[in-house]
């Protein structure tokens, strides 16, 4: 319960925590946001680290000189380009088994969630999904069970990859210069996983129709 509330607090006071980060790590942030992009991107079963609001708040930060933009853009799509090739490439090799077996942090839902995204936008779920949170996570993966060719899926994760930093990170450092937005930080970050998460809820509310 203590840790989930340390990680609701660090989501709703990203800004905060991420500046002393900085101040303490100096130019290791760079690592640490990789990592932390990466894991969220790359690994199935960390679906619920931050991710739109962490760019927004990393650009927030680079509008004050904490961060320098010429570094962090490119950190951050090493980071996704990254996860996305480890992700795709673990589905892969493990195949459609992986949705046969009932694991604690691997959802199956999740998976057929996402199975279902491709199944309605084909390719483009690779960057149509990079704006939801969790579906990003498992689009990769589904891909790589599904055996979408990795050229396709490397050039449609690309364009999501680019389009999905330059926007949230491009957001926050203009946004971040505004008096309003830096003292109201944990309003705007509650603003963008409510934006981020409707496409997810409005489809599971259709599928509760649907069954009804």
């Amino acid at each position: 319960m203590e840790l989930l509330k340390h990680f609701v607090d660090f989501i709703l006071h990203i800004d905060r925590h991420l500046f002393d980060i900085v101040r303490e790590y100096d130019t290791w942030t760079y690592a640490i946001l990789f990592v932390i992009v990466f894991c969220e991107t790359g690994l199935v079963v960390t679906p619920l680290l931050p991710g739109d609001s962490l760019l927004f708040a990393a650009g927030t930060i680079a509008s004050g000189g904490g961060l320098d933009m010429a570094l962090l853009m490119p950190v951050l799509f090493a980071a996704v380009f990254c996860g996305d090739n480890v992700n795709y490439f673990a589905g892969k090799i493990t195949g459609p088994a992986v949705f046969e077996k009932k694991y604690r942090l691997l959802k199956k839902e999740y998976l057929e969630k996402t199975q279902k995204f491709y199944e309605k936008h084909g390719g483009k779920t690779v960057v149509i999904a990079r704006f939801i949170p969790i579906i990003r996570t498992f689009a990769p993966f589904v891909a790589g069970v599904g055996s979408m060719k990795y050229r396709r899926f490397i050039g449609f994760s690309m364009a999501g990859s680019a389009a999905w930093i330059l926007i949230f990170t491009g957001a926050g450092y203009f946004f971040g210069q505004i008096d309003y937005v830096r003292s109201h930080f944990s309003m705007v970050t509650i603003g963008i996983i409510l934006v981020s998460v409707l496409p997810l809820a409005a489809g599971l509310a259709r599928q509760k129709l649907k069954k009804t």
